[in-house]
């Protein structure tokens, strides 16, 4: 007989372990509620006439209770279960820490390469990883049903964010910064009264962007339009400063002063927030995961501020930070979004000179990303409004007055499902697979569930400026924040992973092949049925999210592989596709790619995001220009992965050499180290890892692409 071990593993089966164990709970109690040893054998006998071929450890230990209360020896059966508890608890220990262990000595991959955002050897983030980790291990011990720890651990599904389940926090938000920038706020225990400046408005907001970043796991959005008014006031500030001394009659030259002194302050005010959100430091060790939100929309009562601020924003992205070595570099933080509309789409806008602009940004830079404010009022209602830091978007809700409402609001939680594992089960029959996609989506709706109900009887004072001092809400102290879990007025996310992978399984062909689209279709809109359903029944905001989790592309890859073995072009490549994406192997142009990828947007409505790897564009402004106008009338949301060789040591911007020792080498600064290097693999774009072919010429192999 074999025994399925609880980590999946086949033993031997031992029956000497199994008199251990109980004999060990045997002297644990008094003699009366002892069994005998030819009782215990008698036990094991029984289990061994079973005759099953393999019996799974759990099995067994039950069989054991069953057996124990049979003889009505009921506080030996206790002392039993606790043995049994004790050892478990003794086995997640032992897991967790060497986790920590390794996480201390710097050996822990997984976790280095978890998140590019985080530093793992600095104190400060190993503070936070090691407090993940035993979040980690009393949420699969205690806090999460056990069918859901194995799903997680089988890559059924995904439990995102598993390291801060044990807190009242939940996932991302957009902050209304509005709000507490209007009628003030209150930081460690310190009011915070309204701005009387443009310069003095965005250090508070850079202060509430730390605040509300140390309190949550995900990143937050703001609407960089709401500091528009704070620049008027320091212009009017300065224009009263300057009649007072001139006088009306010069109003030609005081308003020539005040633009100049409005000049000054815009580009110190855009300086201290970019270097402040890029210094300073959260509480989970990183820069504030934080999006600014760049809209320029006509008729707004501060349009033309509002401009000003985006052009600044722009102007210094495409600058840069220095780093140590004082080479100019693009900061992580924050991150860009810049709104499309008819006022700057290049088709002869009032604006169209900052959309040229970004389009600088984007080719040297990677940010801004670009949201069509067409599409987006076809998808939502009429409505443009940012996605959340973590790139998920609200659904529409609207407030007792009947206005649609989107700062203030949040996301309670992530859980992703892993699509091609479904394919593989299903042996590429169609009709097996929808059996089993209904089984998963019923676990994905459980797990959801617990995160939502974590949340529940959380009281406001767990995060004040959150829920107390204005970034989702106003409420009193020891008030609950129930009401705002319920009615749609939060949402909680099915995000999912390989839609190409799991139609190529099942239909033989890419989702982008026209019998490959149908299925994929059929899948996308049985996952927005799901979530909409849920949402019906239960009045909490379900959304489908197209998760932008590149790390868990390969996790469920990882383990399908362990699991099933190499499948050609589904586990052989390492990786999965994120979400509808077309897979990057495919040969398909960036209009084709963004065309074909937005009918699945408008079904994604929860998170949906774009984008398409291009080669150095410094030199090519106005190819990256006819993709913009096409992004503005085709998707809604879409970014570019700008490629080109770059040298973060010395700032170097041409082609990195391969010298004569085949190595990656900065013919500026003759540096060597490959991680501080962007280079470009110019005959496909391939970007990951490479190794030299068998001949040792000058010659480097992708790993899944060309020669």
């Amino acid at each position: 007989m074999k025994v399925i071990k609880r980590d999946g593993r086949h033993t031997d089966y031992e029956r000497n372990k199994i008199f251990v164990a109980i004999q060990k709970a045997n002297d644990s109690v008094d003699a009366q509620d002892r069994i005998s040893d030819d009782q215990i054998y008698n036990i094991i006998a029984s289990i061994e006439a079973r005759g099953d071929e393999v019996l799974p450890v759990e099995t067994i230990q039950d069989y054991i209770e069953q057996k124990l209360m049979e003889v009505r020896k009921y506080n030996l059966a206790k002392a039993y279960i606790k043995y049994r508890y004790t050892r478990e608890l003794v086995r997640k220990s032992n897991t967790t820490d060497d986790s920590i262990m390794s996480l201390i000595k710097n050996s822990n991959k997984e976790l280095k390469e978890e998140n590019s955002n985080k530093n793992a050897t600095l104190a400060s983030t190993q503070r936070d990883y090691m407090a993940g980790e035993v979040s980690k291990d009393i949420t699969k011990r205690i806090l999460l049903p056990q069918k859901i720890v194995k799903a997680h651990e089988d890559g059924v599904l995904h439990f995102h964010d598993m390291d801060y389940f044990i807190q009242p926090i939940f996932n991302c938000c957009l902050v209304n910064i509005g709000d507490m920038l209007d009628n003030g706020t209150v930081m460690n225990n310190k009011l915070i009264e309204t701005p009387k400046s443009f310069k003095v408005a965005c250090t508070v907001m850079t202060q509430i962007i730390a605040a509300v970043a140390s309190n949550q796991y995900g990143g937050q959005s703001v609407n960089i339009a709401h500091l528009a008014k704070y620049l008027r006031k320091s212009a009017d500030k300065y224009r009263t400063h300057y009649k007072e001394i001139m006088g009306d009659s010069s109003s030609e030259l005081i308003e020539k002063l005040v633009d100049d002194r409005i000049k000054c302050e815009l580009k110190d005010g855009v300086q201290t927030m970019q270097y402040q959100i890029n210094t300073l430091m959260t509480t989970n060790g990183q820069s504030p995961f934080v999006t600014l939100f760049m809209y320029i929309e006509d008729g707004y009562e501060y349009e033309k501020e509002v401009a000003l601020i985006v052009e600044e924003i722009l102007k210094q992205r495409l600058e840069g930070i220095k780093n140590e070595k004082g080479v100019y570099v693009t900061p992580a933080f924050p991150k860009l979004i810049y709104v499309l509309d008819e006022n700057n789409c290049l088709q002869g806008g009032k604006y169209d000179y900052i959309t040229e602009l970004a389009i600088k940004c984007s080719a040297k830079r990677m940010y801004p990303d670009y949201i069509s404010a067409k599409k987006m009022r076809e998808n939502y209602e009429g409505n443009v409004f940012s996605c959340m830091g973590c790139r998920s978007f609200l659904s529409p809700w609207k407030d007792e007055n009947g206005n649609y409402k989107w700062e203030g609001r949040f996301n309670q939680g992530v859980v992703s499902l892993n699509l091609p594992q479904i394919g593989i089960l299903a042996g590429g029959d169609e009709e097996e697979f929808w059996p089993l996609l209904e089984e998963r989506l019923s676990l994905c709706f459980e797990a959801l569930m617990c995160r939502h109900h974590a949340l529940e009887g959380v009281i406001s004072d767990v995060s004040p400026i959150h829920w107390q001092y204005g970034a989702i809400a106003r409420l009193k102290k020891g008030e609950k924040i129930d009401k705002l879990l319920h009615g749609g007025y939060s949402t909680i996310s099915l995000g999912y992973i390989g839609l190409y992978e799991v139609t190529k399984l099942v239909t033989g062909v890419s989702h982008t092949d026209p019998k490959g689209t149908e299925f994929a279709m059929k899948v996308m809109n049985r996952l927005r049925r799901a979530v909409d359903t849920w949402k019906e029944e239960t009045g909490i905001g379900f959304g489908l999210y197209g998760t932008p989790a590149e790390s868990l592309c390969y996790r469920f890859a990882k383990i399908d592989k362990e699991r099933f073995g190499s499948i050609p072009d589904i586990t052989d490549k390492g990786y999965y596709t994120n979400s509808y994406h077309v897979d990057v192997r495919e040969k398909i142009d960036a209009y084709e790619k963004f065309k074909f990828e937005s009918q699945f947007q408008n079904i994604s409505n929860g998170g949906a995001i774009s984008y398409v790897e291009i080669p150095n564009m410094k030199h090519n402004l106005e190819a990256l220009a006819q993709i913009v106008r096409f992004i503005y009338d085709n998707i809604q949301y879409a970014e570019f992965n700008t490629k080109s060789d770059y040298c973060q040591v010395c700032g170097y911007d041409g082609e990195i050499i391969i010298n004569d020792n085949m190595e990656w080498e900065c013919p500026q600064c003759h540096n060597k180290d490959h991680q501080k290097m962007n280079v470009t693999r110019r005959t496909c774009g391939y970007l990951g890892e490479n190794f030299w072919n068998t001949g040792k010429t000058k010659e480097i192999k992708s790993r899944v692409l060309h020669v």
